[in-house]
């Protein structure tokens, strides 16, 4: 089972989760399978694991109006620390105007980065646990197998030994059982002693002859399981000659309580034999030890170490997580350290002061700082309070126009309200949008669509959406195995759907980022790896199509069954 350790969501409670999700879903998906299969054959369309950049944005719709007058405020509540510009003073956009005090911002930007490191640490620390479980297990094997094989060459050599003496003690070349008769003097005709010795006897000849000719087809550089059966049978027939030798040890201690001198056959045996026997039974004790301490090595490894390896995989996904939290625990104290400093949204000239000027003194998000006089022409986009909360003043916009759609300019999020507007019980939040360069063309009062870029990931692991399923808090994909790069190849070539030669297994992966097409892997999936991105009937195509067209990472419906729950 452990030959290859290293082929063998996310607290415990998320853990849990996955262990049913695979049980049930495997269980009732795959039963269903071969229930059904016997009609229907069933097609995949495939996908693999890409690298790719992937770019996550928000977009909503407003109007182009012009600015004569803003004021500034701040985005925190904080202590004032200075002022930056003066009245009648002109300023440009993204120009410092005033500064809040910082000191609890920075301290917690450093608490988080402190905070951070030791999570990547942990992180660090686990991995390199899980690694050294595998690592370990793997050389404790390694070693046993060695060591089962030695021990196993020189204990068959001890064993050839130990039969050559209880054949001694039973008969000689000419004659098998030639001392059994005077034996039978001794003890007499029917003994016990006797017949268990000669019992015993045949039994481990018998396994001596058999285990022998197989330990001679065997050599160290065979797989582990071949060591294995050596190492099992060679204890299995150590401890029938064990028995063997007791059985002559235990006839010899009762012919000693009887008079045995006159019986020349018997006294020979007595002197010569019995103390080959008594130390035979003494070191054959220790080849039974030798070898079952090898053998309880192995089944202790095989036993201990895959609830190990998953323990310290679980360790590592919990690391995982805990250094996510800690990023975005930084990004947000960053973000407030931002916000202690404030800037211009638009070119202009400061019209008037607020009335708090001196450091020291309290703001508020309603607190007017300045008033800025401006000519800027901007856009006035409203968003809903998901996309309201990802979007962050500087960040980078396309902007498309219903009057002109041959145009389509760039611009940034100069501001987003602090406050939220409720309608009908909707929230939403009101985006300011300033052009990166003017167009004479695009007039007050336009309707303009805007799509915010709120996060782009290099490099990331991505799947299509529908490749991606989920159960609760657990997601999963059905992971397709190819044996070999051509076999890799042929089956992604296939764009229409093909029948697979076995039926795609389920593996449980960890997403982050995505957008309406891609979701990224974290973790469960490698680059290359071949997944399911759908699957119909070919008696049925059109419409199976349909439904899998539909098929996203939120839902299963391909899954669901009469009574399961999904």
């Amino acid at each position: 089972m452990l030959k290859q350790l290293s082929k063998k969501n996310i607290f415990k409670n998320k853990f849990i989760a996955v262990i049913a999700l695979l049980v049930v879903i495997s269980g009732g998906y795959f039963g269903y399978q071969a229930i059904s299969g016997s009609k229907k054959a069933v097609r995949y369309t495939l996908a693999a694991v890409e690298k790719s950049t992937l770019i996550v944005s928000v977009s909503g719709s407003g109007q182009i109006v012009s600015l004569d007058e803003v004021e500034i405020t701040p985005k925190i509540s904080g202590k004032l620390a200075a002022l930056h510009v003066a009245k009648d003073q002109t300023v440009k956009a993204g120009q410092l105007v005033a500064t809040l005090d910082s000191s609890s911002a920075e301290k917690a930007v450093r608490d988080a980065r402190i905070s951070l490191d030791e999570a990547k640490y942990a992180l660090e620390q686990a991995k390199q646990d899980y690694q050294d479980i595998e690592t370990d297990a793997n050389r404790t094997l390694t070693k046993a197998y060695e060591d089962g094989y030695d021990t196993v060459s020189t204990v068959f050599f001890k064993l050839s030994d130990y039969m050559k003496d209880l054949k001694d003690v039973l008969g000689t070349e000419k004659n098998a059982q030639e001392y059994i008769a005077a034996y039978e003097l001794a003890l007499g005709k029917n003994s016990l002693f006797i017949q268990k010795l000669l019992e015993d006897y045949e039994s481990a000849n018998i396994l001596f002859n058999k285990n022998f000719a197989f330990f001679r087809t065997v050599f160290r550089e065979d797989n582990h399981d071949t060591i294995y059966q050596l190492i099992s049978r060679t204890l299995e027939t150590t401890k029938a000659i064990s028995q063997a030798l007791d059985s002559a040890r235990h006839m010899f201690d009762a012919i000693s309580l009887y008079d045995y001198q006159h019986i020349c056959k018997v006294a020979s045996q007595m002197s010569t034999m019995q103390p080959k026997i008594q130390s035979d039974v003494s070191a054959v004790y220790g080849n039974i030890s030798s070898l079952q301490s090898i053998k309880d090595t192995i089944d202790d490894t095989n036993k201990n170490t895959p609830g190990k390896i998953e323990k310290a995989k679980r360790a590592v996904q919990t690391a995982q997580n805990n250094v996510i939290k800690k990023e975005e625990a930084l990004a947000d104290a960053e973000e407030e350290l931002e916000k202690c400093s404030i800037y211009a949204p638009f070119n202009g000239i400061i019209a008037s002061v607020g009335n708090i000027t001196t450091a020291g003194e309290t703001v508020s998000t309603n607190t007017v700082l300045f008033t800025l006089i401006t000519r800027e022409k901007i856009a006035k986009i409203t968003l809903n309070e998901v996309d309201a909360a990802k979007v962050k003043i500087g960040q980078k916009a396309t902007l498309t126009f219903d009057a002109l759609p041959e145009i389509s300019i760039a611009g940034r999020v100069a501001d987003v309200d602090t406050v939220g507007t409720v309608s009908q019980g909707v929230v939403s939040y009101g985006v300011k949008i300033t052009f990166d360069s003017e167009l004479n063309s695009i007039k007050p009062g336009m309707s303009v669509t805007a799509e915010i870029i709120t996060d782009v990931k290099q490099e990331a692991l991505i799947l299509p959406n529908s490749a991606v399923k989920s159960q609760g808090d657990a997601y999963y994909v059905e992971l397709v195995e190819a044996s070999s790069e051509e076999m890799r190849q042929n089956l992604l070539k296939n764009k229409s759907g093909l029948v697979l030669p076995q039926a795609p297994k389920l593996q449980v992966v960890q997403i982050g980022l995505s957008n309406d097409t891609s979701t990224e892997i974290l973790s469960g999936l490698k680059e290359g790896d071949i997944v399911v991105v759908s699957k119909n009937t070919s008696n049925n195509t059109a419409k199976s199509s349909n439904k899998n067209s539909n098929t996203s990472r939120r839902q299963t419906p391909e899954l669901r069954m009469r009574g399961m729950g999904f």
